[in-house]
């Protein structure tokens, strides 16, 4: 099911979202993101900013609103497609990264999905290039630094072909050098649609 990149866009239309323990979240949000912008979501702790980006790919579920990806209705039977549009990265890399080498990290979605073997290791080639990572495949991911961990977990959701990255804080935790070389990464990424959640005002600025 393959849709043209000029149809690539986030729709969401009077999104709602309370916890199990009744804890509001999302409260009738509505908002569309157009081919390839890059959009920065700002707001406080606990304002609802990850759970939103957790509904794009349906690891949350609401039952109040609608949410489409490439024109494509988020439902039960469309969930696989739309996780394989739109990476998710989380704001701790230790929650994405759990093999003993980088290669089988960055490979997982690929392998998930039953891509044969050869197109699983361009696929990682690929995206580790994409990252600056290209030397690290055999690297064990416990030993390396937050920001090369940053690094290793959006390469794993761009061995897909993502068409949109949701990323949830991708400054948090690290040094201004680290910082800088993820702003100028994420800006080298130009054809994919991006929709940050920042408290970091300045890479709001940089970035959408």
């Amino acid at each position: 099911m393959e849709t043209p990149q000029n149809d690539l866009h986030i729709e969401v239309k009077h999104l709602t979202f309370h916890y199990p323990d009744g804890q509001p979240a999302l409260r009738d949000i509505s908002l569309a993101i157009a081919p390839n912008e890059k959009v920065a979501l700002v707001g406080a702790n606990g304002s609802g900013k990850s759970t939103l980006l957790l509904h794009l790919n349906g690891i949350l579920r609401s039952t109040t609103g609608s949410i489409t990806i490439c024109d494509l209705p988020l439902t039960d039977k469309t969930i696989p497609q739309i996780r394989a549009w739109v990476g998710l990265v989380f704001q701790n890399p230790d929650d994405q990264l759990f093999s003993s080498r980088v290669f089988e990290d960055v490979a997982f979605a690929a392998r998930y999905r039953g891509l044969p073997e050869p197109d699983i290791r361009d696929r990682v080639t690929r995206a580790l290039s994409l990252v600056g990572m290209q030397n690290y495949a055999d690297r064990i991911p416990y030993h390396l630094s937050v920001g090369e961990k940053k690094r290793i977990a959006l390469a794993t959701v761009l061995t897909m072909d993502t068409r949109i990255l949701a990323l949830d804080e991708p400054s948090a935790g690290l040094d201004p050098r680290a910082r800088r070389d993820l702003i100028h990464l994420l800006k080298s990424l130009t054809t994919q649609t991006t929709l940050i959640s920042t408290h970091d005002m300045r890479l709001a600025a940089e970035l959408s």
